[in-house]
Parts: C-alpha cells; structure tokens; sequence
C-alpha cells in the first residue's frame, strides 16, 4: 500500500527544459510540414484544376469536331441520296418508256406476220416468193431483234434500278447511323459540370469489341458515297443507251415498214397491169370466139346450101343410068353431070375447115375459161394485198418513246 502511495519521480528543470524546448521544435517542425503540404495540395489542386479544364475543353473541342466530321460526312451522303433517288425516279420513267416500246411492237409483228399468213392464200401462179413477202419476212426478223433487245434492255434496266436502290439503301442505314452518333455527340457536346443527369458510369471505360478505327468510319462512308456515285454513273450511261436504242429501233421499224409498204404498193400495181392485160386478152378472146361463131355459122350454111345442087345433079346421073341399049351412051350431059358432082363433092369437101373452126373455137373456149380463171386469182391476190394486208397495215404506227 506504502508502494502504491509512493510519489511519481521527479524530473530535473534542465530536463524540463529540454522536453519544452523539444515540444516547440516538434510543433515548428510539424507546422512547417503541415505549411508545405497545404501550398502543395493547393497547388495539386490548381494543378489538377487546370488539366482538367484543359483536358475537358480540348474533349469538348474534339467532340465539335467531330460533330463536324459527322455532319460533312452526313451532308455527302445526303447529297448523294437524293441524287441517287433522283436518278432512280428518272431511270424508272426511262423502263416506262422501254415497256410501252416493247408493248408497241407486238402490234407491227401481230400484223407483219398475218400478212404473211394471208398472203399464202394466194392461188396458182400468184403463190409467188416475191419481194413482197421477202421483206415481210425481214419485217418479222426486224421486229422480233427489236423485241428480243428492248426485253434485254428491260432486264438491265430493272438490274440497275435493282442496284440503285441497294446503294440507296446503304446510304440511308449509313445517314440513320450518322443521325443517331450526332445526336448522341450533341447530347454530349450540351453536358456541363452543372448538368443535373450526369452521373458515373462503371463501364464506361470498357472498350467493346466492335470498335473501328476512324480510318475506317471514313472508308465505310467513303465506300458507300463511292458505290452510289459508281451506279449513278451507270444509270447515266444506262439512259443515254437506252435513249440510243429506241431512237434507233423506232428508225429501222419505221424504215422498214415504209419498204414493205412501197413493195405493197409497186406489187399491187403489178398485179392490177397484169389483171388489166389478161382482161383485155380475154375480150379479144371473147371477140375472136364470136367471130370464129360467125365463120361457123356461115360454113355451115354454104355447106347446107351446096345440098340441092347435089342431090339434083346425082338424081339426074341416077336417073340417066336407067337409059336403055345405045342410049346408055356417055354423052356431054353425062360428061357435064359428072363433072358437076365431082365439083360439088369436091367444094363440099375444101370446106372442111369447119373441122378446124370447131377446134379453133374449143381452144378458144379453153383459153376463154384459162384467162377467166386467172383473172379471179388476180383478183384473189389483190384482195388480199390491197384489201387485206395494205389496209391492215394502214392502222400500225411506228411511235418514238
């Protein structure tokens, strides 16, 4: 208990003086390391204050510019949409035109080709590969190229409107992109220290896999401006083509069908100077038969007239035959009567031209009826050439579109 009770030991004043002396300096010391670490985290701070203003004005600057980056880009490929959707529209009147082409050539074949069909009712002589039908045929063939181009043309028409659109389509999906990185770099471009909704982010540093470079960004909107300007330039070239293919087509059918027309035209005559020649041989026919009647009727009747002086001449021989004895003599009269039949018989038989006037009047009757029956195939092949075929080729028109 007297231990417990003892007095603390007693330190002597220099030591006293020490420990004050030691506490003054500790408390300097320490002051002075406080001091500095306050003048360096003020400076830290205006250090740090001044990087990250920095750092966040040249973000703010890099994010301008490329709202910038992004709007010229979007603007390129506004440009170049509504070119392309221009030129798709004008490339679209441009198949209207080949398909009512080619729909207008089904009336000029239709025709040319029942020309040709009529045409082989033609009968006898007249069933002829004449130049009428030669360039119907070449008619036929000219059209048919012309149909097999233009339904060529059609399919690379369609092709390239085909490939319009997919480049449109590019260009849309790239601009609805580039709409959407703008609003989001705007979005970003309006955020300040004081917006109310910014907030931190755990992940927002976490890189995902589908980065690209900015060189790349630049070569997908590149690529897509390139691939559009590339099929606007063969949709150019496309129209100036088929601008060149139905001028021409529309020439060689208009010029063709004026060919077949002026054949029509000359062979028509043909036959009409033909059919007029055989109609003027068949009335010279027709007066030759009836004159050749005429000499037959006439024949006739010299023969028939002939008949009495005959029949008496022969009755009087007849009846001088009967004379009896001596006077069965051969006297003048009997010599006279005599000659006389022989003459008669004989005038008689120099009229047998009456044979040959027949005969000539048969063949004339034949070559009657021959010239007959070529005159209705005259007339069968002007009806068709002239009636059919020329009047129906009358309602086709060659059109330009």
């Amino acid at each position: 208990m007297a231990r417990l009770l003892q007095a603390p030991p007693k330190f002597h004043l220099s030591e006293w003086d020490i420990a004050n002396k030691m506490q003054c300096a500790s408390t300097e010391s320490q002051k002075s390391r406080s001091e500095r670490m306050i003048a360096e985290s003020r400076r830290l701070r205006d250090e740090i204050e001044k990087t990250t203003q920095k750092t966040q004005s040249d973000v703010n600057k890099k994010i301008e510019q490329r709202r910038d980056e992004i709007k010229f880009w979007k603007q390129e490929l506004d440009n170049k949409l509504e070119q392309i959707v221009h030129e798709t529209e004008v490339l679209l009147t441009f198949k209207t035109r080949l398909e009512k082409a080619l729909e207008s050539c089904k009336e000029p074949l239709d025709v040319a080709q029942k020309c040709l069909l009529s045409r082989q009712r033609r009968a006898g002589i007249d069933l002829v590969h004449d130049e009428v039908e030669q360039e119907l045929v070449k008619e036929a063939e000219v059209l048919q190229g012309v149909i097999a181009l233009l339904e060529r043309t059609l399919e690379q028409t369609n092709e390239q409107i085909r490939l319009n659109r997919s480049a449109k389509y590019n260009l849309e999906m790239d601009l609805k992109d580039k709409f959407t990185a703008l609003t989001i770099d705007d979005y970003c471009a309006s955020l300040t220290n004081n917006t109310p909704d910014i907030r931190y982010a755990d992940n927002a540093l976490k890189i995902e896999g589908n980065f690209v470079s900015p060189e790349d960004w630049i070569d997908f909107s590149n690529m897509n401006v390139e691939k559009a300007e590339k099929q606007r330039n063969n949709s150019l070239a496309l129209r100036a083509l088929i601008d060149g293919i139905l001028s021409q087509t529309a020439t060689d059918m208009r010029k063709q069908r004026e060919t077949v027309n002026v054949v029509f035209r000359n062979r028509v005559k043909e036959v009409k100077d033909a059919k007029n020649k055989l109609e003027t041989l068949l009335a010279m026919v027709m007066d030759e038969t009836a004159s050749q009647e005429k000499n037959i009727a006439a024949l006739k009747k010299a023969i028939a007239d002939k008949e009495g002086p005959v029949k008496v001449a022969q009755t009087r021989l007849e009846a001088r035959n009967h004379r009896p004895n001596v006077e069965l003599c051969y006297d003048t009269v009997q010599y006279r009567l005599t000659s006389e039949v022989q003459e008669i018989t004989k005038n008689i038989q120099r009229q047998d031209t009456l044979a040959q006037a027949e005969t000539e009047l048969k063949a004339l009757s034949r070559r009657q009826l021959s010239l007959e029956e070529e005159i209705q195939v005259k007339e069968n092949t002007l009806y068709i050439d002239e009636v059919l075929c020329v009047q129906m080729r009358e309602s086709v028109s060659i059109n330009n579109f």
